[in-house]
């Protein structure tokens, strides 16, 4: 049990290192991020994920530990996804290069406070109704069969109505476009909400995977811009683990609802280390099976 401490503690320093994020956008809002600056911040984050997940057994468990990986990156994954269709979003509108930071960082904050009502939500639901796995389960599984199906080289972005509408009033890019990753963004939270919490019910964890795996994708989306055509089966590898994270829900919702066998089989438990290690080696095929595949297009560039 994470004490009331701790939590200030946690939030107070993460939104410390937030606030200074912000601050560092307005005060170069009208520079570009350079190839070197991008990559500095990417790794600090990354790195200050990892530190966090390292120490966490000194005020959790290890099995929080294992949590806490699990689902930071399940959410980065989908976080780098994400940041694709930003890119394509911010160039069908035609944002100024110097303003896209400021624009990606208001974006990332509005999710962060989206999440933030949404997890106590999903933690609500699970602890009063706990066949609501059976749910979460079967929206992941559909959710990875749409994410399946989509082209890798798919680069439309078609606009929703509100976007529409905000243009013909006359209003600022800037505006239109915050308004179109912050919806973007709702969306892709209710898919990432239920796979965090196919892999830990802990709101401590749920809710630091998530902060972490957010900060820093300012940085990662100037670094990524020039990956968009190279990582083709990002999709496939997400749709796989989010299919994954589908069924463990269900066999979980089977153990809770008393159904331990089927027709006198016995219903399987997957484990968080094989989770774990299921989500890093599809993560690693993935990546290593993407950038192969397109290495004619990094020789071209």
């Amino acid at each position: 049990m994470i004490s009331t401490t701790t939590w200030i503690l946690t939030i107070g320093i993460l939104s410390l290192v937030i606030l200074f994020d912000l601050a560092l956008a307005v005060a170069r809002r009208n520079k570009e991020t350079s190839l070197l600056e991008a990559s500095f911040w990417t790794i600090f984050y990354i790195g200050a994920a990892i530190a966090f997940g390292i120490m966490l057994p000194m005020w959790s468990t290890e099995q929080g530990q294992q949590e806490f990986f699990a689902g930071w990156l399940t959410e980065y994954a989908l976080s780098v996804d994400n940041i694709f269709v930003f890119i394509i979003i911010l160039g069908h509108l035609h944002v100024k290069k110097e303003k896209q930071q400021l624009v990606l960082l208001l974006g990332i904050m509005l999710t962060i406070a989206m999440r933030g009502a949404l997890i106590p939500l999903g933690a609500a639901l699970i602890a009063r109704f706990s066949s609501i796995f059976f749910l979460f389960g079967a929206f992941l599984i559909y959710s990875a069969y749409e994410l399946a199906k989509e082209k890798g080289d798919d680069d439309e972005w078609k606009e929703g109505r509100i976007v529409t509408k905000m243009k013909t009033k006359g209003i600022s890019t800037f505006t239109i476009a915050l308004v179109a990753l912050g919806l973007t963004n709702l969306v892709f939270s209710l898919d990432s909400i239920p796979a965090i919490f196919g892999l830990t019910k802990n709101a401590y964890i749920v809710t630091t995977a998530n902060i972490f795996a957010l900060m820093g994708l300012r940085q990662l989306y100037f670094l990524l811009e020039g990956l968009l055509k190279r990582l083709i089966y990002l999709s496939k590898g997400l749709s796989i683990i989010l299919a994954f994270i589908g069924v463990k829900m269900i066999l979980e919702a089977m153990h809770g609802v008393g159904m331990h066998e089927i027709f006198a089989i016995h219903v399987p438990e997957i484990s968080l280390s094989f989770s774990l290690e299921s989500i890093l080696t599809i993560l690693l095929i993935t990546t290593v099976a993407s950038l192969t595949a397109t290495r004619g297009i990094a020789s071209a560039e």
